[in-house]
């Protein structure tokens, strides 16, 4: 029996407009009530929350930074961050100038106003503080603050020499997911959308993993829904994600999470 559900956002839960349909809203309004409605996902909390309050879930958990942040009722219950020495070490290597967004907890700093930081504020709706790579280092040394989440942008080609050497240099402490051929999402290694479901379902919730049901389309919804009770992909999802899931729904574009929920819940 599923007691948790649990969504990945981008390219999964949201239309072509990057927004929450009517009919998105209506389904997961009939089933607030009777479980858990868990959003999922590499965002920063404040790129999460205003979606919740659309969705009336705000006392329920959320996930960001694929792990590295849950929080409940605004209330930080685990926190995992890249220390600040190796975040020190992944921008002397970027030798390349490629973007490199920092991310801590609501924090999201951008060395510059270029393409890539507006296409993030057009996805995600919040806006970051422009200071360099080196001025956010200086202003989190003092505390020693890390980073949740490493957010790598630029041509096709350098992002995938980058991601090469990364993934050579500090194999046993980063996660390295490319969202997209122009894009590195880099986490701390022992983090991941699985681990933070298994520590919401030990410490909030006392369920078991076969009764969550789980919905993604990328890479790094892969072990959350191979994990899962019922793991859902989109059919936009990778076909790496189609694989580790249980069954392949319909398109994000056209309300596929909203259409199984209503099918999957009719009786029940």
């Amino acid at each position: 029996m599923i007691k948790l559900v649990c969504s990945d956002i981008d390219g999964t839960l949201l239309n072509a407009e990057r927004e929450l349909s009517e009919k998105t809203i209506s389904e997961i309004g009939k089933l607030k009530d009777k479980l858990p409605i868990v959003l999922i996902s590499a965002r920063m909390p404040s790129a999460m929350r205003y979606l919740q309050k659309q969705l009336d879930i705000t006392k329920n958990p959320f996930v960001a930074y694929n792990g590295g942040l849950i929080c409940i009722n605004n209330i930080i219950k685990q926190s995992t961050t890249i220390p600040i020495e190796l975040v020190k070490e992944i921008v002397n290597h970027n030798t390349d100038n490629l973007h490199l967004s920092l991310y801590n907890n609501d924090d999201w700093y951008v060395p510059h106003l270029d393409h890539w930081a507006k296409r993030e504020i057009n996805n995600t709706k919040v806006n970051p503080t422009v200071k360099t790579n080196a001025e956010v280092l200086e202003l989190w040394k003092p505390k020693q603050i890390g980073a949740h989440k490493i957010m790598c942008m630029g041509d096709a080609e350098l992002i995938g020499k980058f991601y090469d050497e990364l993934a050579e240099r500090f194999p046993q402490d980063l996660h390295l997911y490319r969202s997209k051929d122009t894009y590195i999402e880099i986490a701390p290694k022992q983090i991941s959308k699985r681990s933070a479901i298994e520590f919401l379902i030990s410490s909030e919730f006392n369920f078991e993993m076969n009764e969550v049901m789980s919905f993604g389309d990328n890479y790094n919804d892969i072990e959350m829904l191979k994990t899962s009770g019922k793991g859902l992909a989109v059919s936009n999802a990778r076909e790496e994600v189609k694989r580790a899931a249980d069954e392949t729904i319909g398109h994000a574009k056209e309300d596929g999470v909203a259409e199984f929920l209503k099918l999957y819940f009719k009786n029940q």
